[in-house]
């Protein structure tokens, strides 16, 4: 037997849940708070560093994130050339790139490039941990690598962000 009043009831119910519903925020570049922070990677594990880093880059540790929005933090990084590798990736691990030129393929070990350009490591690190878009290109232009303890980005005042080890 059909009940006369339970189509009011549901109605009733799709309007109360309506009036109640809550609108999803979405990050944006406007309402994100953008911090400076300062990272030490002295003694660290290149990868465990660098994944901690992107994250911070892309603005996962905030409770308002966007997969499609800038809503990260601006990371400087210090201590680059004393960042450390595992097993025998010093001699082991290669650095590939390519001239553009026919034969111009060119290799370079881990311990010849910190040697040659020590920053490059942690750079090269986190950009592979990034989104391969627009995004992620502009993501990695809000880090800043530097060798030593010392950055010129004193005027930003800087908090120091802790990694876990």
């Amino acid at each position: 037997m059909h009940n006369h009043f339970s189509g009011q009831i549901r109605r009733d119910k799709r309007q109360i849940m309506y009036a109640n519903s809550y609108k999803t925020i979405s990050s944006n570049i406007a309402t994100s708070d953008k911090k400076w922070l300062v990272v030490d990677v002295q003694g660290m594990v290149l990868g465990r560093a660098a994944s901690q880093i992107a994250m911070l880059l892309r603005g996962k540790h905030k409770p308002l994130y966007s997969p499609h929005a800038d809503c990260g933090d601006n990371v400087i990084v210090l201590n680059a050339d004393k960042i450390r590798l595992t097993g025998t990736k010093w001699d082991n691990k290669e650095y590939i790139r390519h001239t553009s030129y026919p034969g111009g393929q060119r290799v370079m070990t881990a311990k010849e490039m910190m040697a040659k350009h020590p920053t490059r490591m942690v750079e090269k690190a986190v950009r592979g941990m990034l989104p391969k878009n627009r995004l992620g290109r502009k993501l990695f232009s809000n880090m800043r690598v530097y060798v030593g303890d010392t950055h010129p980005h004193d005027a930003q005042s800087p908090e120091t962000y802790e990694l876990k080890s």
